[in-house]
């Protein structure tokens, strides 16, 4: 029987008919191998609070007002924010302990409470005061169960701080709820109290690194095997002043010599994961790293531009220098003595971060040019980004977006929309300029159709992205280099919804669906996208074919309320496995509840795959 009479037939039963695809074994166009990476900037606590392995907020007494956020006094004690005793120039206020009897010190809850599970905790903290004795750090549940502690003799004096390097074994939390205790013994502090400065408490941390990434959020992130991070941001880079914009040189060498700073996002930011952790973390990850400099852009505090500019843009070569300078200059010195002698590698530097707002555009186009000459001229291979595009998509076009800019520049495009109109840009990148390569700098779906904010990712909306997925991959000849936006959120501290990881003390990790959508499509690439004939055309099924090497890639989305059924014919191909995640249309992951999540099954055939397509779900076959 012909395809055309069984799907005749098919609808005559009232049965929808079958989708058959014939993936071509030649032809098609090479893809990037950079195309699918992360996006981080410091919003939803998701540096200070997910992914930098300190435990301990507001340890070091950075931004605007901190006051005594995240701090009680423990055993009568009476506790203070003390600028009379600063730990560095740059940590300027340390935590005034006093009290006259008994055991006293203070306790810190953490971002909201501590996670603490099975694992030895690593502790480091300064002392000022004098005193001859023991003091103790532990984990304490909200019941009082003391889940781990150590004794750390300290021999400290008034006239400076002393450093001390302890850890411990913890069991885990049965309340979700916990704090980190610091006491001594009130008789023994002869000068009446403590000063405690700048205290960090960590987890298990990932590849082991001292100041490092917590090590559960961390391998999260690992498995989605990320081809590039693009950082610090966001909007975290530029600033709501000049002054308040992010500083690279503020955030090198020890974390006592950081200021930190007031985040864009509302609360203040220790920039412990500073510049350099930034590139150990491509390092770890095998990402490239796409760095962002500041062009005299602020958010809501104005635009430098003109002659006002070149300081910051000898400031950005300084910055270079820094990262890839040997150690004969002045800046790769500074890097090799903070213990980095090799210079990393900067491959993509992007010219500032969502120019087409805040009037951004009006002076776009000159300051662009100052930073690219400059760029070009020191580092003539580096591939520079534009962080606008004139693909309309701001609504605006060509030179009106501060675009007119030499060929190989990539442009930043960010699109954040509901389901409906996300699968609606399906074929937007069907139809752009093939000579002007782009970065998806940012994307999601934030909102149901309704214009309703989703709490966290709903199946219809990660469906949606990946349909807009397959759009990116099928023109992956031009778009370079995509990433999801933003990537990690504190449940209970989140400006920014949805995301598509979530943390919180009691529950660790919960991967959200759209998180499973990254990870499936960026784990299963292929180098060359494969033209594909179907009997069918797009909607609400849509897909897209690679290879690499020997293997067969099938990427597939129904973004719809009815199951489809699909056969799809790969010459050659005897065995694949089909990985695929499905539910219901508003279904989403919770908090520490990942009951949506990707199922594996092996399928045989001699050349033809035939399956369903659930509704409202994404699809990876991968044929060997």
């Amino acid at each position: 029987m012909s395809i055309h009479k069984a799907a005749l037939l098919a609808v005559a039963c009232g049965v929808a008919s079958a989708i058959e695809l014939t993936v071509s074994s030649s032809g098609g166009n090479a893809s990037s191998p950079l195309l699918y990476g992360f996006i981080f900037e410091d919003i939803n606590h998701s540096g200070d609070g997910v992914l930098h392995g300190n435990l301990l907020q507001n340890n070091g007494f950075q931004g605007n007002s901190p006051n005594l956020t995240a701090w009680s006094a423990v055993g009568g004690a009476e506790i203070a924010q003390d600028s009379s005793n600063p730990l560095t120039d740059a940590i300027t206020s340390t935590l005034s302990i006093t009290g006259t009897s008994g055991t006293i010190g203070a306790s810190n809850a953490g971002y909201v409470s501590i996670r603490v599970t099975p694992n030895e905790y690593a502790n480091y903290f300064w002392v000022k005061g004098t005193y001859e004795g023991n003091i103790t750090v532990s984990l304490v549940d909200s019941d009082d169960t003391v889940l781990g502690s150590t004794g750390v003799p300290v021999s400290s004096n008034s006239s400076a701080f002393s450093y001390y390097e302890t850890s411990f074994s913890a069991v885990e939390s049965t309340t979700g709820n916990s704090s980190w205790h610091f006491t001594f013994d009130a008789a023994t502090a002869t000068d009446g109290g403590l000063n405690l400065g700048l205290p960090q408490l960590f987890p298990p941390t990932f590849h082991n690194r001292k100041n490092g990434l917590n090590a559960e959020v961390a391998e999260v992130l690992d498995s989605a095997k990320g081809s590039f991070l693009r950082f610090p941001g966001g909007n975290n880079l530029e600033g709501t002043s000049v002054e308040n914009r992010w500083t690279w040189n503020n955030t090198i060498g020890p974390v006592e010599d950081r200021p930190g700073r007031q985040g864009n996002w509302g609360y203040p930011t220790t920039d412990a994961i500073g510049l350099v952790e930034f590139l150990l973390w491509c390092q770890d990850m095998g990402l490239t790293p796409l760095l962002a400099v500041w062009d005299g852009l602020t958010v809501g505090g104005g635009t430098t531009t003109d002659d006002a500019l070149q300081p910051f843009v000898n400031d950005a070569l300084n910055e270079l220098e820094y990262l890839m300078g040997d150690t004969s200059t002045t800046w790769g010195a500074l890097r090799a003595s903070h213990g980095y002698p090799d210079p990393f590698d900067i491959p993509y530097v992007e010219i500032g971060n969502e120019d087409f707002l805040n009037n951004g555009l009006e002076t776009y186009q000159d300051r662009f040019n100052l930073f690219y000459d400059a760029f070009h001229q020191a580092y003539p291979n580096i591939t520079i980004v534009a962080s606008t595009s004139g693909l309309a998509e701001t609504g605006c076009s060509g030179t009106e977006c501060g675009i007119d800019i030499s060929t190989g520049v990539l442009q930043d495009v960010h699109q954040y929309l509901p389901p409906k109109d996300l699968i609606a840009k399906f074929n937007f990148f069907d139809n752009v300029d093939r000579n002007a390569p782009i970065l998806v700098g940012e994307y999601a779906s934030t909102t149901f159709d309704n214009g309703s904010t989703t709490y966290f990712p709903t199946m219809a909306g990660s469906t949606a992205e990946a349909v807009y997925m397959i759009g990116m991959e099928r023109n992956s000849d031009v778009v370079k280099m995509s990433c999801f936006a933003p990537i990690l959120e504190h449940f209970d501290m989140a400006q920014w919804s949805p995301d598509a990881v979530g943390y919180d003390a009691a529950n660790g990790v919960t991967r959200s669906t759209s998180w499973f959508v990254q990870q499936l499509f960026s784990a299963n690439r292929g180098d060359t996208i494969l033209p594909v004939e179907s009997d069918s055309g797009f909607g609400p099924a849509y897909w897209v074919a690679s290879s690499a090497g020997n293997t067969n890639f099938v990427k597939l989305a129904n973004y719809g309320d009815a199951s489809q059924t699909i056969s799809i014919n790969i010459d050659g191909k005897t065995t694949a496995t089909l990985t695929q995640l499905s539910g219901g249309q508003e279904d989403s992951n919770t908090p520490g509840e990942e009951n949506v999540q990707p199922v594996v099954t092996a399928i045989d055939g001699n050349g033809t795959f035939s399956f369903s397509l659930p509704a409202w779900s994404v699809s990876v076959l991968v044929a060997q």
